[in-house]
């Protein structure tokens, strides 16, 4: 299974994500969405999970939770915005993944058997960080992460 991650997008989807992300069996957003349609445009390319950001305010966020436990594959896979707010153990949860936003920057390393990854933000540049997605590939309850520069 090949799922697309989405961060940061603050209301600008860019056609280079898009192009990206198409062919994915799933797309997770880690939050800070920025507006509905950003969603809706997610959902045409294939289905979506995604968490509130800190910036996701208004009556459509009503629905968005603020974390996300997910099993793709054997995979337990724990999605939040903000890695800082990480209150479990996803090493003693089982969890293959935890997947975050919010810094903008992206970053993948394996802590405790555990994949940490933060596809950077897919939306407007911040800095000099560079315009990011990410994926996973699972199979067999693992996940491989991987980080694409998009911009």
């Amino acid at each position: 299974m090949r799922v697309g991650l989405i961060s940061d997008t603050h209301g600008l989807l860019r056609p280079e994500a898009k192009q990206a992300l198409s062919g994915v069996d799933l797309i997770i957003h880690a939050g800070d969405i920025g507006t509905p349609e950003v969603l809706e445009e997610l959902r045409a390319l294939a289905p979506v999970r995604a968490v509130r950001g800190n910036n996701d305010r208004g009556p459509w966020t009503r629905g968005l939770p603020e974390t996300e436990a997910l099993e793709l594959e054997g995979a337990s896979l724990y999605v939040l915005h903000d890695l800082n707010e990480l209150d479990l153990d996803p090493a003693a949860g089982g969890f293959a993944a935890v997947i975050a936003g919010h810094s903008h920057r992206p970053a993948m390393d394996t802590r405790d058997g555990v994949l940490y990854i933060n596809p950077g933000s897919a939306g407007p540049r911040r800095f000099s960080l560079p315009v990011a997605v990410g994926f996973l590939e699972i199979a067999a309850g693992a996940a491989r992460g991987r980080i694409q520069q998009i911009l």
